[in-house]
């Protein structure tokens, strides 16, 4: 099938490039040139293990181009995926802004030519693709068309892996005509028995949020969990592990630390709220996780500040990981960005490290921070080491060469990486997270 991809951020790349591993032909468009002329030169944007290399392959075979020209790419196309950017609202009142979707559904409008399936890949509220149907058809009344809502599932580090071989997909049409075109997109799934659930357009849609919002109700309670482990002297760790046995509770997101983050997390509770408070409903459990949320991270910088005795000014913090989580450079909503900013404020001198986010951070982070290229540099000298995002190569550190290089042995290891006893019998002052 021909598709055409709108929007080449990190679901928009990913989902034309494993469509085109799939055996379709894929136009990925987006209006910034230089990001176009970087991934024809065969540069990645974004930091996700496997996507260069599936990009250049598919390239390479001629199923996967770029171009900012979207009366190219419109025409032809069986399928328009449209994966541009819903962030918060820049009012700060938590909605989501549809700004660049509804800007995207009256440019496709006038180049539409032939029965064509417009395909909400962007997370997005409940009736946005009736939004999108009503802009086409204002614009361009002749066209012939159906919506549908395909949200994404993707983890950032493993998304080529979600892709391929998903939980499941999901499917919101109204037309048999639009499933027919849905199914054949997804054929290769059905070869392997990837289940595939096609529901109303409305279910689609907030489908994606009551996932995510779930995910962040589970990592809010074990971080709370976390909390009282330390006020009674329990190990969270223990703990998680023997809850996670529990066929119904699941062992997945059960890993406390500094709070959620990352690109979907705290933009998709905080629009599910506005979507249900809309509507005359409520969601106290949601609502009670964002709350949760700002308050770990705020405890997090508490714990690095009592550690150093109280106060943090005049004090070199070394800071292991920047980014949400490993495996990618993504910077948004990570806790770092609240943590470290509130340290630098009291004084606190920062170094700190990251395998791939650092330029990224930069863009974040307040000015004041000193980037390393080197965990042990960042070390070195150190009044504390905080080991805030869990990179593979942070967890097998050479621990006796960092306590002889730093000034004073404090670790604070807000991914529990550590185990204590090891800690302290190497002579660290060591802190965790829900650990005694």
């Amino acid at each position: 099938m021909k598709i055409t991809m709108i929007g080449t951020g990190y679901v928009g790349l990913v989902t034309g490039t494993c469509l085109a591993e799939f055996g379709h032909h894929v136009t990925c468009v987006d209006k910034i040139e230089d990001k176009i002329e970087r991934l024809k030169n065969g540069e990645i944007p974004i930091y996700e293990p496997g996507l260069d290399t599936l990009v250049n392959k598919n390239v390479t075979e001629g199923r996967l181009c770029f171009t900012t020209n979207i009366a190219e790419a419109i025409p032809e196309a069986e399928a328009i995926f449209i994966a541009v950017g819903t962030p918060s609202s820049r009012r700060g009142d938590g909605y989501a802004d549809l700004t660049y979707i509804y800007e995207a559904s009256k440019e496709i409008a006038g180049y539409l030519r032939g029965y064509t399936v417009i395909v909400d890949k962007s997370t997005v509220p409940v009736g946005t693709a009736r939004q999108v149907a009503r802009i086409i058809r204002k614009e361009n009344p002749t066209a012939d068309f159906d919506v549908a809502s395909n949200p994404e599932f993707l983890r950032e580090g493993a998304a080529i892996a979600d892709f391929m071989r998903p939980d499941r997909v999901v499917v919101g049409v109204e037309s048999a005509k639009a499933g027919q075109v849905m199914q054949e997109i997804y054929k290769p799934l059905y070869l392997i028995d990837t289940p595939i659930v096609r529901t109303t357009i409305e279910t689609a849609e907030l489908t994606k949020y009551a996932a995510n919002a779930f995910l962040a109700v589970k990592i809010s309670f074990i971080n709370e969990i976390a909390n009282v482990c330390e006020s009674v002297g329990a190990d969270v760790t223990a703990l998680a592990k023997a809850i996670g046995m529990d066929g119904r509770i699941g062992g997945k997101f059960l890993h406390p630390g500094p709070g959620y983050g990352g690109s979907c997390f705290p933009k998709d509770t905080l629009a599910l709220m506005r979507i249900v408070q809309e509507h005359g409903e409520h969601m106290r459990i949601v609502e009670a996780a964002i709350e949760v949320n700002a308050a770990q991270k705020a405890r997090m910088v508490k714990k690095i500040r009592d550690m150093l005795g109280g106060s943090e000014a005049g004090k070199t913090i070394a800071v292991l990981g920047l980014t949400f989580k490993p495996e990618t450079d993504d910077m948004r909503d990570a806790p770092a960005a609240t943590i470290l900013p509130a340290l630098l404020e009291k004084g606190a001198r920062i170094r700190a490290h990251d395998p791939k986010g650092m330029e990224e951070a930069k863009k974040y982070l307040p000015a004041g921070i000193e980037y390393v290229e080197d965990a042990y540099e960042a070390c070195g000298n150190a009044d504390a080491v905080v080991l805030m995002t869990e990179w593979n190569q942070y967890r097998a550190l050479d621990l006796d060469r960092i306590i002889e290089i730093m000034k004073q042995p404090v670790f604070v290891d807000l991914r529990n990486v550590y185990e204590p006893e090891k800690m302290k019998s190497l002579g660290f002052h060591y802190t965790a997270v829900g650990r005694r």
